[in-house]
């Protein structure tokens, strides 16, 4: 490098304290200077390992995430090809911090930092959140190197004075003692005595390059006590320290010093000027940056792009005061006293369902809660918890079980009482069918219940749904078939799932709410055996 480069295009560096914002905006800064490779090689997250997604222009990274950050930077500062190592960070102890300077200075190094606001190489390299977006760089064509050194001693002015310098010359370099800078802006503040030692080289001919300086501050002569200002050394005190002392000092070593703040864009101007009519300056040619891609987020909320939805919901909306089911609000919901079959009815259904209707629901789901610890899901579900695993594990262990052989015959019964009749079979001819394709009939056949001892949950359904259904000719049909199958075997009831299901089938028919499209698709789909799912949900948690 040459003699003052601190940073060049194969300038990476190791960030400490993982802030998504800042790294993103130092990658596209490379990308936009046309940098091959990333500036971030690594990241330092306290209690984190592992790696972190981000973007350099198109192409997604993974930058390596490390738990410390002093031991890295030693490490860093211990490799032969590092020579400057940048530390943004506020945790770093004090003594590791003495450890690394020391370090530095004994090998040749530099360390800038630790609580570094950042820096910039035009073109080439920045530090953190330095110059802002990547609408500031470009719009003060930092992604190009330009005549100008500047050097300041507030990082928050840097912004204004990268777009004065901008506005009025070719564009910003680095540093003053690169021999690509021509002239040096120098923007300084009262309090400290730093640009006293600018003043010593301009008399000792150490620089000889045009500088353009102002410090600011020069309000503070109107206050009659000592002003503290925004930075820790930015205080009025004595009389050197002020920054009428210190404008006057850079005035008498020979630096252009303008009357005030306002007439400092001009002086720069003018001088910048006089440097290209003297051939001492030729202006850099300007140069197209690599167009940035535009995070989808960032670009949705500008309007710039329509994002389609992945997935749509048409049964409940939050987007409100409150949600709401299938359109009607959850406190009319609660005014109304409505319950569990209602609820179902509005999210699985989406529509209001008669009284009777949801009722049923509600009784299905009671009458499944639970029966007893040894079908196959109360097992699965207690072997599970004894062995120490939590609820929802216990829970789901139970209800991965349920299928043809336990609860989840309901949607099989549902579909072959109703293609049997829909197709008008009689009930042997229906039973003798499924016989030669060596099918067992859904919702036919339990091991406890048989012809003489009926399960009374199937019983009560029943009941409930001659007494309450407009019609119920696929329960009766399944009645029929059962009649049948009893004369072969005395087990071959018309059991729980086989009265949900054939039931259902009425309910769906008879209520006049649904098309026949919808109720193929709802038997085929599987929502009834989803109101088994939900109703041993109850029982398996207890």
């Amino acid at each position: 490098m040459a003699t003052g480069q601190l940073f060049s295009k194969t300038t990476q560096a190791v960030f400490y304290n993982y802030k998504q914002l800042p790294i993103q905006r130092m990658l596209d800064f490379d990308f936009l200077c046309g940098r091959e490779t990333p500036s971030v090689v690594g990241i330092i997250n306290p209690g984190s390992e592992g790696f972190q997604k981000l973007f350099f222009g198109q192409e997604e990274i993974a930058i390596p995430v490390h738990s410390t950050a002093a031991a890295s930077s030693m490490t860093g500062l211990k490799q032969p090809t590092i020579r400057v190592v940048a530390i943004i960070a506020e945790g770093v102890p004090e003594s590791d911090t003495k450890q690394l300077i020391g370090y530095a200075k004994a090998n040749n190094k530099v360390v800038i930092g630790p609580a570094t606001v950042g820096g910039i190489q035009a073109g080439a390299f920045k530090i953190g959140d330095t110059a802002g977006t990547i609408d500031n760089i470009i719009h003060c064509k930092l992604y190009r190197p330009g005549s100008v050194g500047f050097v300041s001693k507030s990082g928050g002015m840097s912004n204004e004075l990268y777009n004065t310098i901008t506005r009025v010359t070719d564009g910003i370099y680095e540093g003053p003692l690169r021999p690509e800078v021509k002239m040096i802006v120098v923007l300084g503040e009262l309090g400290g005595r730093d640009e006293y030692s600018l003043v010593d080289a301009l008399k000792q001919g150490k620089i000889n390059k045009p500088v353009v300086a102002w410090v600011s501050g020069t309000c503070a002569m109107l206050f009659k006590s000592e002003v503290q200002f925004g930075h820790a050394g930015a205080k009025s005190g004595d009389e050197m320290e002020s920054a009428q002392a210190k404008n006057q000092a850079l005035r008498e070593a020979g630096a252009v010093v303008p009357t005030s703040y306002e007439a400092f864009e001009g002086a720069i101007k003018e001088t910048f000027e006089k440097l290209v009519e003297e051939g001492k300056i030729t202006p850099v040619k300007e140069v197209i940056p690599s167009q940035i891609p535009e995070d989808l987020n960032t670009a949705i909320k500008s309007g710039k792009v329509r994002a389609p939805t992945h997935i749509i919901t048409t049964i409940s909306d939050d987007r409100g005061e409150e949600p709401t089911y299938a359109g009607v609000p959850m406190s009319s919901i609660v005014e109304q006293g409505l319950g569990v079959g209602d609820v179902i009815s509005l999210l699985w259904f989406k529509r209001s369902l008669p009284h009777y209707c949801t009722r049923f629901i509600e009784i299905c789901i009671m009458s499944c809660a639970d029966h007893g610890p040894r079908v196959s899901g109360s097992h699965n579900t207690i072997v599970t918890a004894r062995a120490g695993k939590d609820l929802v594990s216990s829970l789901v262990s139970g209800l991965l079980t349920i299928g043809p052989r336990f609860g989840g015959a309901i949607d099989g019964a549902a579909l072959y009482f109703k293609d049997a009749y829909d197709k008008g079979l009689r009930p042997y001819e229906f039973v003798e069918s499924m016989k030669k394709k060596g099918i067992r009939i859904p919702g036919i056949g339990h091991k406890k219940y048989k012809g003489d001892s009926r399960d009374k949950r199937v019983e009560l359904l029943q009941r409930f749904a001659r007494s309450n259904f407009p019609s119920v000719k696929y329960v009766e049909y399944a009645v029929e078939v059962e009649s049948y199958t009893l004369s072969k075997a005395n087990n071959l009831v018309l059991n729980i799932d086989g009265a949900i299901g054939s039931l259902f089938l009425d309910l769906l028919v008879g209520s006049g709410m649904f098309t026949k499209q919808e109720i193929d698709e709802i038997v085929g789909i599987g929502y009834l055996n989803g109101l088994f799912v939900l109703a041993r949900s109850i029982g398996l948690i207890g």
